[in-house]
């Protein structure tokens, strides 16, 4: 099988890996597909199974786990777990396209370190704990408790940025939409 490659977009909940990895789908050049994680929580308001992720439960993450089926897995929060299936990169890779990755700092490290010629590993850094707090507030989308954890999470994620390839600091949006595009160009000519 021809391998593509693996671009990997991992940061705090809250620095808007998401929005830039959408704008990265969007440019039809960089030949890329998005790889969907597995889940064990439950879906959010708007999300789709099959789509934003592949929502299965609990046991069935952890048969996963036990067949080796994941390329990458994590506990992320008590039993709230996230996986990259190693057939969903297969695909990927069988449409002759580039894998782009938004996932954990700890899946994206995980994969950086079993293909590192062909991953380009990305941090994208918010401006402050103070802006991610905010940025998750306007969500609406989790408890007070919730955004608390992902706060207290985000500080030892933005510890592991300089174990990344390039750091990309999200203070303004456009700009870095236009420095992931650039990056994202030059990595898979």
């Amino acid at each position: 099988m021809n391998k593509g490659k693996l671009i990997v977009f991992s940061a705090p909940s809250g620095s808007g890996k998401t929005t830039i990895v959408r704008h990265l789908l969007a440019q039809s050049d960089l030949n890329l597909d998005f790889s969907i994680s597995c889940t064990s929580r439950e879906p959010r308001e708007g999300e789709e199974h099959g789509k934003d992720y592949y929502f299965i439960s609990l046991e069935d993450f952890k048969k996963h786990i036990k067949n080796d089926d994941f390329l990458e897995w994590e506990e992320v929060y008590r039993d709230n777990f996230y996986g990259t299936l190693k057939a969903e990169v297969e695909r990927i890779w069988a449409l002759g396209k580039n894998v782009i990755f938004d996932i954990d700092v700890a899946g994206g490290l995980r994969i950086k370190r079993k293909f590192p010629e062909e991953t380009l590993a990305v941090f994208v850094k918010p401006p402050s704990i103070d802006e991610l707090k905010i940025r998750l507030k306007k969500r609406s989308t989790e408890s007070e408790d919730k955004i608390n954890m992902r706060i207290a999470k985000a500080s030892v994620e933005l510890a592991t940025a300089p174990q990344f390839d390039i750091i990309i600091k999200n203070y303004d949006l456009e700009t870095a939409k236009a420095e992931a595009s650039q990056l994202v160009r030059d990595f898979v000519k």
